[in-house]
């Protein structure tokens, strides 16, 4: 039996929430949530075109919650969808002017939310911690 202490995925779950709450508060200050900050800041770090698909497989949410997120995005006038000349069924994703002038306080927040998260902790077992990451992320998808 498994000790709920000791328990991985309840730490990851603990660990999701206080990141959660984390990213809410960064965002209480701004007009979008934390999940759209995240997207915001992803999206403002991209050079190539980029599609809801990539939304989807970056934070490994299902398309309605993506068309979801990026509906809402679009309503606070973060992004617009437009089409592109080769495949009518795709939109690629167009970050807006609004967004862009919240570009500098994103990068910052989330910067410094990272700082916080991994001070102290060597690098060493950063590269463990993401290896463990990876293969649980595997053995979930198998």
């Amino acid at each position: 039996m498994i000790s709920l202490r000791q328990s991985a995925a309840r730490s990851i779950g603990r660990l999701n929430n206080q990141l959660r709450r984390r990213i809410e508060l960064l965002s209480a200050k701004k007009e979008f949530s934390g999940s759209q900050g995240r997207t915001l800041h992803f999206l403002l770090a991209q050079t190539d075109d980029v599609f809801q698909k990539d939304i989807e497989e970056e934070y490994g949410i299902r398309p309605p919650t993506a068309t979801e997120l990026l509906k809402q995005m679009e309503k606070k006038g973060l992004l617009t969808r437009e089409p592109v000349p080769y495949d009518n069924r795709l939109k690629k994703i167009v970050l807006t002017d609004k967004a862009l002038q919240y570009q500098e306080q994103v990068v910052a927040d989330l910067t410094e939310l990272e700082e916080t998260l991994t001070r102290d902790i060597p690098e060493e077992k950063m590269k463990v911690f993401f290896e463990v990451m990876r293969k649980m992320m595997d053995n979930l998808s198998a």
